[in-house]
């Protein structure tokens, strides 16, 4: 039976149905699609790239961009993609780490990153723009358009996607074809995908969400997808009577639920809309159905493996709950001891099942930590199940922050905050924010006699890390509240400046 991951998608494809539809009015057909990943991959063997080696990218969203990352599973390759805000000292990192043979990058970033690139010796540095242009993209053109698929096990990697820890080091999660197979197998199934599906896809494919669920779901349905360079309310409101499923975080659902012209007409020809990488607040859930007529269903999972629990597409959409675990997974909700607790006890969130990753790259220790004795993953999420087996999160052991859909780890920020002169430590937290779920917001305690400037902060963490992780409050406090084992006490934060 055939394991690698790319010759099952392809065996999928409907070659004369639609696959992207573009905001110029193009259209790229899935035998088209095909011809170009073949092409990128011949390009990719040609630099070098054997099985088991890594293709980084930081490149804006194009079907290009999806035609790399299939190419680099037709050629054996291990994809790595980039969240396009990262900057130099974050990317800089993921390079040293990873150590890719090739790293593609957009035309205009090229000169620094080739800089950043060099530090970290990667081999070849190329671009690729959203017009399909750039230099790989040259030497695509150049490619016969047949490659025969490397033969790849199910244990074999496909991709490494990075996440960040409470230490604020990024760790990249390994993620075999088998993983990836049984993620997408199980959604396209247990979601209904069915013939004549139209995707409108808004979201970034560098992260798991764009990448492995909603792209995954269309590709194994051989479906049309609406390619969307970013979210925009006008542009979805326009393309939702032409589609059928929807995917994205709850900021979207907010912001659609401010226009005007949103309501049930708009949305006649749905079938489905899922809401995932953070949580949505009850009030969004109960406007859109008032609004609409359907019901979101939210789901749960993480970079670590992708979706593990889900709403049922049949049946009860629990408001607050993201469902109950999907076929083939096991979740429980454990004690300290990794002992599973009663229905209705708050406990850690551990998960098992043929989707969870191989490990953490490079980092064996940190993957049996994170591991128990019997082969659960700790997600570092708190839950409790009902009685009928829905799951509620209801936080985040380790502080996680998600806003707007993208994680955002404090110490990370914390560190850069601490650094600043006349700033004697930091805490940075999550608040609640009606668009963005959660916002991040600095807690600092100044030097004697100084006075901290909030912009001068913003600014600072704005020049080193990703634009979505920079504090959209800043507070300054005499000290920060403490446990009688010296631990800051976050919840206490959180209380003090929630209201």
């Amino acid at each position: 039976m055939i394991s690698f991951l790319y010759e099952l998608f392809a065996q999928r494809f409907a070659q004369d149905q639609v696959a992207f539809r573009l905001p110029d009015g193009n259209s790229v057909s899935y035998s088209a699609l095909a011809e170009r990943v073949a092409r990128f991959a011949h390009a990719l063997v040609e630099l070098g790239v054997s099985p088991g080696e890594r293709v980084a990218a930081q490149i804006d969203k194009s079907t290009d961009g999806v035609a790399l990352y299939l190419a680099t599973l037709q050629a054996g390759g291990v994809f790595l993609p980039m969240n396009t805000s990262y900057r130099d000292a974050e990317v800089a990192h993921l390079l040293s780490d990873a150590q890719p043979r090739v790293f593609v990058v957009t035309p205009a970033a090229q000169e620094r990153l080739r800089a950043v690139a060099n530090t970290a010796g990667v081999a070849h540095v190329l671009t690729l723009g959203q017009a399909g242009d750039g230099s790989l993209a040259e030497l695509a053109n150049e490619q016969p358009s047949r490659f025969t698929t490397v033969e790849r096990s199910s244990s074999d990697l496909a991709a490494i996607l990075y996440t960040s820890g409470t230490t604020g080091k990024p760790k990249g999660a390994m993620l075999t074809h088998g993983n990836l197979r049984a993620g997408v197998e199980v959604l396209h199934q247990f979601w209904q995908f069915r013939p004549g599906d139209v995707l409108l896809h808004v979201l970034p494919i560098f992260h798991i969400h764009g990448l492995f669920v909603a792209l995954h779901c269309a590709l194994w349905n051989g479906s049309t997808m609406w390619f969307e360079p970013r979210f925009d309310a006008e542009r979805v409101l326009e393309l939702l009577p032409q589609s059928t499923v929807f995917m994205g975080v709850p900021t979207y659902y907010v912001r659609l639920l401010a226009e005007p012209g949103f309501n049930a007409e708009v949305c006649r020809n749905m079938r489905l809309f899922i809401s995932g990488s953070a949580p949505l607040l009850p009030d969004t859930f109960r406007q859109f159905e008032q609004r609409t007529g359907h019901v979101i269903l939210e789901r749960y999972g993480m970079t670590e493996g992708g979706m593990f629990v889900s709403n049922p597409y049949e049946g009860e959409r629990r408001c607050g709950t993201v469902g109950q675990p999907l076929p083939g997974m096991s979740v429980r909700v454990a004690n300290e001891q990794d002992q599973p607790v009663p229905a209705n006890t708050v406990g850690g969130i551990q998960v098992k099942g043929p989707n969870v990753f191989a490990g953490y790259w490079q980092l064996p220790e940190k993957t049996a930590e994170e591991h128990t004795a019997d082969g659960y993953f700790r997600t570092g999420d708190l839950g409790v199940f009902s009685d009928d087996g829905y799951l509620t999160i209801v936080g985040r052991s380790k502080d996680l922050i998600i806003s707007g859909g993208l994680n955002v780890y404090p110490k990370e920020i914390e560190e850069v905050i601490d650094a600043l002169p006349g700033i004697v430590e930091s805490a940075v937290i999550g608040l609640p924010h009606p668009d963005f779920g959660e916002a991040v917001t600095a807690v600092v305690v100044p030097e004697s006699g100084q006075t901290p400037n909030a912009e001068a902060i913003q600014a600072a963490v704005k020049s080193q890390l990703a634009g979505f992780k920079v504090p959209k409050a800043v507070h300054v406090v005499s000290e920060l509240p403490r446990n009688t084992m010296g631990k800051v006490q976050k919840n206490v934060l959180r209380e003090r400046f929630g209201r």
